[in-house]
């Protein structure tokens, strides 16, 4: 019987010899299992292997835990130290802020030199405490209303007593405007004046509810504003409070515990000698080695080129394998970590039992998970990438077009994604062996793990505390090797608020047919012809712009295809202009009976979208020599293209990113301002109002946007594809966009590493200014709280391993250690010593 299907009539069955139990058919080999060769399935089955996909194995208890790499008490020392130089001028900073609140309060309290006490504020712990004006996390010290529960954190409170407007209420004017569309659409009320955009963009659609409105007062009320002695009272009902009482200092934490984690934490880093803010900005010494390929143009193995920036040293990414870093490559990641640099590891799986990522077998996973999910298997939502709205679609079909392809009643690709299906906050309990699977293949696990990673400050939260979702979260998507220009399967430009690794886990290539290519081509010109028409409004002027592109056209292709081809290297993507089998020039005769695509001859009877024949496809069918004649010649070119195609395809990655360097963001937002109205996005409608270009997440720069970025601004982004089995490291505060090139599974987790944590409080300072309805508004990193839990972590840890006995072997003289932490262990050693005699 087949352990796979629990059946015995499906012909000739591989045994295994190693645990000869188990035995697969060969039809289930070939469906569930197309990578492995009948010997390798004789030598170990999958279910030794550890990679069985079956429903049994699926489902079943003995789920393997993704393995850790322990780590020796010197290296672990040596991390913590570097931890705690990296955050310790984000744990003053906090501290300072808090001493400020501090001296207000004495003021307030009438100058009194007696201690001050500050109150608790009660809560539970697994809940967030959130400022109710400017919705960013409440670290530790915030004032409260007594009555009314109304919370207001230390920045708000600052602003208010210089007469600033807290919160950023100077982006509400523009998101008024946004919202005023979809708000008079809604009651069929709307101004001449009033362009609407027809689209569900989401965060729009809050502003429907009177809770979320922000039609009224663009300002906070002139009444609400600080006493003479810099007391606060409560705002207006209408603002969120009741207006009756005086807002009073509280705070989470035990008093001062902020102040003396800051004096150990400088404490214990007050020796530790690491690398100068100045000498971050200079080119990597470990890549000096390359430096001959770098001057020759030619891609080191370790180094992969992503631009061509005159002058600049960073045209090149560091790009590993996963076998590279497994003899220690930490110190060169961080060297370019510490720059703000993208890292590429390749074969990133390649240490991973082999689980499949194939589609079905992810959602057979979810189906059989049982229990609530189970409702939650069968419709899914999707963003069709044509308007960028939701639809309802059965995930057996989504399933199906991202393997075989879907498309509109025009005859235009139908480009769906699915955005962390199923959900983070249940991958690992729906998807257990794939999430463990996914752990297991992280690069650089001292920073990417998410539960034991001792540089990464989110897995120091402890267990009883409410975390943020980081994760794993699936991104599903489908793709085309072709830009479209319309309803391209992208992610738009953004920027995450935290450090991220993105395993490329699955990919599938789906090609068009000769006739929907030729109908594709014709709709790109007429939407191009109406882009330039709503530029320009003149259509002389239309006409003269598209002639002069025309004139153009080869030149520029020709340049853009070898700009291509030398940013990628060997991942290059080629436009093979090999004929196809419907383009070789066959005998009239013979070709005037040929209708059709000839994909229909090669299509499994599972492809719903052309299976079936057309009718002088039948007619033919029974034509003897004629029919075989074109059948012969029609082979014979397919097998000496398929051959070819092979090749490309192997090169052709999954996805392509562009990843834009923080200095360059200014500009980069410049140059998205002056060319909005280029750019669409709800219903394919133009861009005329902009809140933030980036966190808007609204833009998509295609080639030839980033050739005018590059001649306007002189800003160009790393470009690179991303293959399957590859993970992309993305530093915090880096914007990046992304598109598919085939049907693609990535697989995403958000870390926070000790040198973005400045990045990311700066960030956190750019959302709180957001308007209220922005969905990028909301603090859920909390990563300022993230930094105090690590910090104590670190200073508890290094205590332990000082104080223990076990730990004498690092050393008295180690210069890691301050001479504080020196003498308690020289202590220890003289206690055993004298136990020992």
């Amino acid at each position: 019987m087949c352990h796979q299907c629990q059946r015995n009539d499906k012909g000739r069955v591989v045994s295994c010899y190693r645990c000869k139990k188990r035995r697969y058919c060969i039809p289930c080999l070939t469906k569930w299992y197309p990578g492995q060769l009948e010997e390798d399935i004789q030598r170990a089955c999958p279910v030794c292997r550890g990679n069985c996909n079956c429903k049994a194995c699926l489902r079943g208890d003995g789920v393997m835990k993704a393995s850790t790499n322990k780590t020796c008490n010197a290296d672990k020392m040596r991390y913590l130290h570097y931890l705690l130089s990296m955050v310790l001028p984000v744990l003053k900073q906090i501290h300072y802020e808090q001493c400020l609140e501090q001296d207000a309060e004495i003021r307030i309290q009438g100058g009194a030199t007696k201690k001050l006490k500050v109150p608790r504020a009660k809560l539970n712990i697994e809940e967030g405490l959130y400022c109710d004006n400017c919705n960013t996390s409440i670290v530790d010290y915030h004032r409260s209303c007594p009555n009314c529960s109304y919370d207001l954190c230390v920045t708000c409170c600052r602003e208010l007593r210089e007469c600033c407007l807290p919160g950023g209420g100077e982006a509400d004017s523009a998101q008024q405007r946004l919202t005023a569309r979809t708000y008079f659409e809604s009651r069929g009320n709307l101004p001449k004046n009033l362009k609407v955009s027809r689209g569900k963009p989401g965060w729009e659609l809050e502003a429907h509810s009177e809770e979320n409105s922000i039609f009224g007062p663009l300002h906070l009320p002139p009444d609400w504003k600080t006493n003479n002695n810099g007391s606060i009272p409560c705002p207006p009902k209408e603002f969120g409070g009741c207006g009756s009482h005086l807002l009073a200092l509280k705070c989470i934490f035990k008093i001062n515990w902020i102040g003396k984690l800051e004096k150990s934490a400088e404490e214990i880093a007050s020796s530790c000698k690491f690398p100068e803010a100045s000498k971050v900005s200079r080119p990597c010494t470990s890549c000096f080695k390359l430096d001959f390929h770098v001057k020759s143009g030619l891609s080191h193995n370790a180094l992969r080129r992503t631009a061509y920036r005159e002058g600049d040293s960073d045209n090149f990414l560091y790009c590993p394998t996963a076998q590279d870093i497994k003899g220690g490559g930490l110190e060169h990641f961080q060297k370019h970590w510490l720059r703000g640099e993208p890292v590429i590891v390749r074969n990133a799986l390649d240490g991973s039992s082999g689980l499949s990522w194939e589609p079905m077998v992810m959602w057979r996973a979810v189906r059989d998970s049982g229990g609530k999910f189970k409702a939650d298997t069968k419709t899914v939502k999707a963003i069709d990438c044509l308007d960028w709205c939701e639809v309802d679609i059965n995930i057996h079909h989504f399933f199906k077009g991202y393997l075989e392809g879907r498309m509109h009643k025009n005859d235009w690709p139908e480009m769906l994604k699915l955005k962390d299906w199923p959900p983070s906050n249940f991958f690992e309990e729906l998807l257990p062996r794939h999430g463990a699977e996914f752990i297991s293949a992280l690069p650089f696990q001292e920073y990417t793990h998410p539960e034991c990673a001792l540089l990464n400050l989110a897995s120091k939260i402890p267990d009883h505390y409410l975390k943020p979702d980081l994760g794993p979260k699936t991104y599903i998507a489908y793709g085309t090797r072709e830009e479209l220009g319309r309803g391209d399967s992208v992610t738009k430009l953004h920027c995450d608020m935290s450090d991220a690794v993105n395993v490329l886990t699955h990919t599938a290539d789906v090609k068009f047919p000769i006739w929907q290519q030729d109908k594709i081509e014709k709709m790109r010109e007429s939407f191009r012809s109406l882009d330039l028409k709503e530029l320009f409004g003149d259509s002389k002027k239309v006409c003269d712009t598209v002639r002069v592109e025309d004139s153009g056209k080869s030149a520029n292709k020709v340049e853009s295809e070898a700009e291509a081809s030398n940013i990628s290297g060997s991942d290059s993507i080629t436009n093979d202009n090999s004929p196809s089998p419907e383009d070789v020039e066959l005998p009239n005769e013979i070709q005037s009976k040929v209708t059709g695509d000839t994909t229909d001859f090669m299509e499994d009877d599972l492809h719903d979208m052309n299976s079936v024949k057309s009718d002088s496809l039948r007619k033919y069918e029974g034509h003897g020599n004629d029919w075989k004649e074109i059948g012969t010649m029609k082979s014979k070119v397919v097998e000496n293209i398929s051959h070819k195609e092979e090749n490309t395809d192997a090169m052709i990655g999954g996805a392509i990113w562009d990843i834009f360097r923080r200095q360059d963001v200014p500009k980069l937002q410049c140059y998205l301002r002056k060319h909005c109205k280029e750019f669409r996005h709800i219903n394919g409608l133009p861009i005329d109002s902009i809140i933030h270009p980036i966190h808007d997440q609204t833009f998509f720069l295609n080639a030839e946007h980033k050739k005018k970025l590059k001649e306007e601004f002189s800003v160009e982004p790393w470009t690179f594809q991303q293959h399957l089995g590859e993970a992309v490291l993305i530093p915090a505060g880096c914007p990046h966009q992304v598109r598919n090139l085939k049907s693609c599974i990535k697989v995403a987790l958000d870390f926070v590493s000790p040198e973005n944590v400045q990045e990311c409080i700066r960030l956190t300072e750019e959302f709180r200014l957001l308007p209220k309805n922005h969905k990028a508004k909301e603090d859920k990193l909390e990563v300022k709280k993230m930094i105090l839990y690590a910090a104590s972590s670190a200073v508890r840890e290094i205590r332990k391993l000082t104080l223990d006995p076990k730990g004498a072997n690092l050393g008295v003289e180690n210069p890691n250690l301050t001479d504080l932490v020196s003498q308690n262990l020289e202590k220890m050693n003289k206690r055993k010593r004298e136990h020992d005699s």
